[in-house]
């Protein structure tokens, strides 16, 4: 007998060790871990395109410039691809916080409010829920041809204070710095006071130096003329993925440089490590919302809305 189990154990075993690889190659490759109920509704929001909204339906929705392509993106996924994107109105970050406040706007999807427009909420009564939709980061750009290719925060907020102006303290060329700003209000402007400044007082910029709007200081730092010397900043998806489909050329000419030793790219945005990060917002009127409206910020922040954002180009929040 003993000879016998001498001879089936090893097989018993064998036997035991493939079932279990079979169960457990099974488990992971088809539902990655997660429990039944979780698996079937990931799959069914991931597979489902079925409409949302009828467009007369659809809330009134504003956006900044660099997040137009993602509004544009949910309004495509969640009422169809044959909508006529030729009937949305965008303005801009400034002009849309007006309109929601106004009550002109249902939703808006932007950078964080201003101090101004945080006051001109409350000066109208209305409280204002900002919501992150998608993940980002607030880059700073330089000439491709500048051998500077990190900077850290410290010296970034003295380049715009004034105390850095020359590119040999950063271990450049012995040039003046050209430090390109935007507008009060602007969502860069408001970003880089909030996200790098934080109550440092920001110097006074010459007239030559503040610039209307993003695509003119990429324009302007990618010149070989006006930009060698120069740096501007953004946010990263306009910088990148939407100023490539605007002009892939000049976009090849800046340089995003390292923070702190960080580059800025998609996975150092989404797992934290980039060190100026932020967010583009739904922002709604906190107690003035219609069904649809409360339907459409579910429908962005939904792993269906999320998988749209990324398809886009945006790091999702999820």
């Amino acid at each position: 007998m003993k000879k016998v189990m001498s001879v089936l154990m090893p097989i018993i075993i064998m036997i035991i060790v493939a079932g279990a690889c079979v169960g457990l190659y099974y488990f992971f490759t088809h539902n990655n871990g997660k429990t039944e109920s979780e698996t079937s509704v990931k799959t069914s929001e991931e597979i489902s395109n079925e409409p949302l909204f009828k467009f007369n339906e659809y809330p009134k929705v504003d956006a900044s410039l660099a997040t137009q392509p993602l509004t544009n993106a949910f309004i495509k996924n969640f009422v169809g691809e044959n909508v006529d994107l030729n009937q949305v109105e965008y303005t801009n970050t400034h002009p849309g916080y007006v309109k929601l406040i106004n009550g002109e706007a249902d939703l808006i999807v932007v950078t964080e409010p201003s101090e101004e427009e945080k006051k001109l909420a409350e000066e109208a009564g209305v409280e204002l829920e900002v919501i992150p939709v998608v993940k980002e980061g607030f880059v700073f750009y330089v000439n491709g041809d500048n051998p500077v290719d990190s900077i850290s925060l410290e010296n970034i907020q003295k380049i715009y204070t004034g105390e850095i102006k020359n590119w040999k303290e950063l271990g450049g060329e012995d040039a003046e710095i050209k430090a390109f700003q935007r507008p009060v209000n602007s969502g860069s402007q408001t970003g880089m006071l909030s996200l790098v400044m934080k109550g440092l007082k920001l110097m006074d910029a010459p007239k030559e130096n503040l610039v209307d709007t993003m695509e003119q200081i990429i324009n302007l730092v990618s010149s070989y003329d006006n930009g060698r010397n120069s740096i501007g900043y953004s946010y990263y998806y306009y910088a990148t993925t939407m100023y490539e489909d605007i002009d892939k050329d000049v976009a090849n000419g800046i340089k995003l440089v390292k923070v702190n030793g960080i580059e800025p790219n998609y996975d150092t945005i989404k797992n934290g490590e980039y060190p100026i990060e932020t967010a583009y917002y739904i922002v709604v009127r906190k107690n003035d919302q219609s069904e649809n409206t409360k339907k459409l910020v579910d429908a962005m922040l939904s792993h269906r809305g999320q998988n749209v954002a990324k398809e886009a180009g945006y790091v999702p929040v999820e």
